[in-house]
Order: C-alpha cells, then structure tokens, then sequence
C-alpha cells in the first residue's frame, strides 16, 4: 500500500499502480501505508477501474502515536518499516532534541533501526547534537546544501534494502531529501517562518515510493510525537546512554524522586541533558509538569 487519499487507496501490483477502495468488513483505520493487502475485482489499473482491498496480511512492524502522552489511544503511523530516518534541522529551524528522543523512543518501541539525519550542515556545525547521541552508538549522517553527491550517495547506501519512514518536523528539509533521492515524487516544499521557526506543513499524507530495492516512506510534518502508548520501562529503556545509572536503582525507582541513583550518575559523566529530557518524558507520561514550570 503506497498512498491513502480520501478513501481511496493507491496498490503497488506487479503490473503497476492499482487504485482500491476498502471492503466495509475490515473497518476504519484497518489499512496504512506500508500494509502488503490482498486485491479483488478489476486490477487492472485502467483508468477509472476501482479494486477492493479485501485482507491486510499480516504486518512485520507497527510504528504507532498518540494524540499526547496521557491518551492510550494509538494511531498506526505506518506499516512494516524496518528504519526510521528522524530527520533534524541543525538551524532554521534549530534542533529540537526532546522531539528527536521522543522519536528514538517509538522506533525502539516498533523495534525498527533509527537512523538520525542531521539537516542543514551549512548553517551550524553538527559536533554538539552528535556528540550529544554518540554513546547510544546511534547511526548519524548530516547533510548540507547544496548536498554533495558523496553525501548523496552515502545516504542512498543506508536506505539501500530498507523500507525506511522518514519522521520530522516540518521545516527540517525532509521534502527537499525525497526530491533529491526520488526526483519523480516532486514534494511540496515549504519555507519556514522567521518569527515562530516553524516549518509549514507541505505534505498531508504518508506516500510510500521505490528507492532502488528498497522503499522510502514520506510522512507529513509532526508537532510532536505522543507517547502514551509506550509504557515506562519502554521509556527509560530507550535512553541506552543512562543504563549504567539506573542499574544502581533499587527496583521500582520511577527516575524522579529525590535519592535516585541518576542524579549522581549523570553529573559524573555529564548526563544532565538526557537525564533531562528522560525525566520531562517521564512527567509528560503521568500528565504532571516538570518541578518549576511556570503555571
């Protein structure tokens, strides 16, 4: 399944592009981008021919979010991606690093390979975000424009064989990325507003198209990532970098009263930003604030 656009389907076939429209027994919200689905009636893709998706095979992987942290509610992003490519302006917008955890987290969740794309080289130097994610041992690539063909090239080779879905928020340049790499998808592409340094929403719906032998995966700009589908120890498994501290904890240490073995941890090795954003994640889950928000 490569695209949805107002209840109709578009079915990648061995003979081409087959639009569908969904039989009424698998319900609302039943098919995603990414899905592999059985077809029936004409596939011929003709135009003006309508199949019907009649089963959703089974999926290899979820990607889900939630409307915010405190709605179990899930929404199912995409289908059966193996990579998320987070994609992260170093300027214009600047980098949004709660976010870019937050997106860590759910790909841990959803267990694909996140892959961290590091946008805009050419307007601020990428040394402190790296730095910031070099001990999960996390795979980064930073890009700049115009973008070098051996940067191009490298970025081809990590999507090489994968069914990746880029995640980001608007502005960061994901749109630019899936022209450059698919000329043939021609993405809208959105300025971003000096005052507020927020993207403008180009893209409305998730589309799926080839990339070589393997499948890239455009989604429309994200404000935020909810979470409230993932629980705790999902959470706290997710930031890799702070194990060796939480090992100290008793059993059943929740990472934000006083006495937890963190604190001293973290400042030890200089671990107070992912401490940080950890424990803001944490709060956000049980629809507190932080201690000393302002109300």
């Amino acid at each position: 399944m490569a695209s949805v656009d107002r209840g109709r389907y578009g079915c990648v076939a061995e003979d081409g592009l087959v639009i569908a429209m969904k039989a009424r027994e698998l319900g609302r919200g039943s098919v995603v981008v990414g899905d592999r689905v059985a077809l029936a009636g004409d596939t011929s893709g003709a135009e003006g021919t309508l199949a019907r998706i009649v089963r959703v095979e089974p999926r290899t992987s979820v990607l889900r979010r939630s409307a915010d942290d405190t709605d179990p509610t899930e929404r199912v992003i995409v289908a059966n991606a193996d990579q998320m490519v987070i994609v992260c302006s170093l300027d214009q917008p600047p980098p949004r690093l709660r976010f870019v955890d937050r997106c860590l987290v759910a790909a841990y969740d959803a267990e694909l390979d996140p892959l961290l794309l590091l946008t805009k080289g050419d307007l601020a130097a990428p040394r402190k975000v790296r730095a910031g994610y070099a001990p999960l041992g996390l795979p980064m690539l930073t890009t700049r424009r115009p973008l070098p063909p051996r940067t191009l090239s490298r970025l081809r080779r990590a999507l090489a064989g994968r069914v990746s879905v880029l995640i980001g928020q608007s502005g960061v340049g994901k749109s630019t990325l899936v022209n450059l790499l698919v000329p043939e998808a021609d993405r809208a592409v959105g300025a971003v507003n000096p005052v507020t340094g927020r993207g403008r929403h180009t893209s409305s719906s998730a589309v799926a198209l080839p990339l070589d032998d393997g499948w890239l995966i455009d989604t429309p700009g994200l404000r935020g990532f909810g979470l409230g589908h993932v629980s705790t120890e999902r959470v706290v498994e997710a930031f890799g970098d702070l194990a060796e501290g939480a090992a100290g904890c008793p059993p059943g240490c929740d990472h934000l009263s006083p006495g937890c073995c963190l604190d001293q941890w973290a400042e030890e090795h200089h671990a107070q930003a992912r401490l940080d954003s950890l424990r803001r994640l944490l709060y956000s889950l049980r629809g507190d604030d932080p201690p000393g928000t302002p109300r």
